[in-house]
């Protein structure tokens, strides 16, 4: 057993396309990186907005250990009743009030427990309770069972994003930033060993406008008239991620790197 976690986090996947690139392409990743865990933002697998029982399935079959969220978690209904027969599935954590789901999951890796923590930001975001006392309580818990943690902070702000990052650097093997459909470019390890980007970016369409069509996004908000968002059509898709390689006795992250892919 290597004494190093190669750990792979995809970007939001959106529809159709997006689950489609997990089917095709996550087997073939986990392959060549060698890697032990996949962790995949999932809150927009379902036509754009929120994730089904059914999409779940297909994206465990496929090779998702872990599914994120965020804001969109409960755009379908029947997520409200099923969300304990999701056991791989996460919501914000910080989420005001008592919501279905869980925030935190212990997710067993040979011998690595690993915890995968979910929480939202709250600039442009809506309400939530604070991320960083959320968060301080529930890391302090969790380390006293694993230091092997990864957050998936999903925020609009990459200074709230970056915030979160250099807050925790130190405490959390790694912080990695969901929610805008745009990878970033500032992949990197924080001080005290804590790896960081401030988006994954997304896995779906890309001739689109954040996996959607890009002629219905362009007239709704030149118009500001009501209309529908539908994920794009588009025959060329991508696959945003990052690969993390973690100490898994100390929790230390060693290194982060992006892992993108376009297909035509």
């Amino acid at each position: 057993m290597s004494p190093i976690l190669n750990v792979l986090c995809i970007g939001d996947i959106v529809g159709s396309p997006g689950r489609q690139m997990i089917r095709d392409h996550v087997a073939k990743l986990k392959s060549l990186h060698q890697i032990d865990l996949t962790i995949a933002n999932a809150e927009n697998a379902a036509g754009g907005f929120g994730v089904t029982p059914s999409i779940y399935d297909e994206l465990t079959r496929a090779g998702v250990d872990i599914c994120t969220s965020g804001n969109h978690i409960y755009s379908k209904r029947d997520i409200l009743e099923q969300f304990d027969r999701m056991p791989r599935l996460l919501r914000p954590i910080n989420f005001p009030g008592k919501h279905p789901g869980r925030g935190v999951i212990y997710f067993q890796v040979g011998p690595t427990l690993v915890a995968v923590i979910n929480a939202i930001g709250r600039v442009f975001m809506g309400l939530a309770d604070c991320p960083f006392q959320v968060l301080e309580t529930t890391i302090a818990e969790v380390r006293k069972k694993t230091p092997v943690i990864i957050i998936d902070f999903h925020a609009e702000a990459t200074s709230e994003k970056q915030a979160i990052g250099w807050n925790f650097a130190g405490q959390v093997s790694a912080v990695v930033g969901t929610h805008t459909h745009v990878a970033t470019a500032d992949a990197t390890i924080l001080e005290g060993a804590t790896a960081y980007v401030s988006d994954l970016g997304m896995t779906g369409a890309k001739r689109s406008i954040l996996g959607m069509e890009i002629e219905m996004s362009i007239k709704k908000l030149r118009t500001q008239l009501p209309g529908q968002f539908i994920p794009s059509k588009s025959v060329e898709k991508m696959l945003n991620a990052v690969k993390i390689r973690i100490d898994r006795e100390t929790g230390t992250a060693i290194d982060i790197v992006r892992v993108d892919i376009t297909t035509p």
